[in-house]
């Protein structure tokens, strides 16, 4: 398995259900956690620092802290689930199959023929190297062959992932699914403007939004009245891909995120309406 720099999660208070316990470590134990920490801390740190792009899924008391390349790579699997037709629980299973294959990466090889987000490999039916290297292909591929099995809505994530993935550990993908959980909230647009991008450096030449959102959420009507969670899912999915279109300013609902804030605020009345605006120039 391929994994580089996975997303950080970030708690704003303890995790549920977890109780710290003190115990007295020694010797090379303490060396090891101390080790962790200030590798942990250090990427987080990076990762937060003023003028460095990157992007936050929130969703209760966790953050997930992504690059912006992470950020597009999820809201894109995400959008093509959506696109699909596939439940939340589809969404979830291949954000914590990608986080586990390439930490949300599309990675020019792996193990192998493997490549891609979902590390798929040509040599076994998934696709010639270019189609398994474009994000949208393959995630279609990977909810195509998910579908194909009966059993899958009732698996749970890890159970889910293998099944398609046929990996040598089956097990790890569990450690992803809370990450997980986290950005399809988001990303399907059931956790409201759960999805920021700050200190966004724009394309220097701007792809052209609708033509993108066709392929990727099924439409190409990206203003005017939306449903208040498919506004949400193309709002997020926007926000997540403005530096790739140079995007200013979205709004939904009576909220806006602008790239120069990085943030969403309240600007108006809920109103169901979608807008964008790009950069001028």
């Amino acid at each position: 398995m391929s994994r580089r720099e996975p997303p950080t999660v970030r708690y704003r208070s303890a995790p549920p259900g977890r109780v710290r316990v003190r115990r007295p470590w020694r010797g090379p134990v303490l060396t090891l956690v101390l080790l962790l920490a200030v590798v942990t801390g250090v990427y987080v740190l990076v990762q937060n620092i003023p003028g460095t792009p990157g992007c936050t899924v929130t969703g209760g008391a966790r953050e997930v802290s992504l690059s912006v390349e992470q950020a597009g790579n999820a809201a894109t699997i995400a959008g093509v689930g959506a696109a699909m037709g596939m439940p939340d629980h589809a969404v979830t299973v291949a954000l914590a199959t990608v986080l586990q294959e390439s930490g949300l990466r599309n990675l020019p090889g792996g193990d192998r023929d493997s490549a891609g987000l979902f590390q798929q490999r040509p040599s076994q039916g998934w696709g010639t190297y270019e189609q398994v290297t474009d994000p949208v292909y393959a995630s279609q591929a990977f909810y195509r062959k998910l579908r194909t099995e009966p059993e899958w809505p009732t698996l749970d994530v890890a159970e889910a992932a293998q099944l398609i993935q046929r990996s040598f550990d089956g097990s790890l993908y569990a450690q992803w699914e809370p990450q997980a959980a986290t950005m399809a909230a988001a990303l399907t647009g059931r956790n409201g403007p759960a999805l920021t991008c700050h200190d966004l450096a724009a394309a220097t030449a701007p792809e052209d939004v609708a033509t993108v959102a066709a392929r990727e959420l099924g439409t190409s009507v990206l203003s005017g009245p939306q449903d208040g969670v498919r506004g949400w899912e193309i709002a997020n999915w926007l926000v997540a891909h403005a530096a790739r279109f140079g995007l200013e300013r979205v709004t939904f609902d009576g909220w806006s995120w602008t790239a120069e804030s990085g943030e969403w605020a309240s600007t108006g009345p809920e109103d169901g309406r979608l807008s964008l605006q790009r950069a001028v120039g």
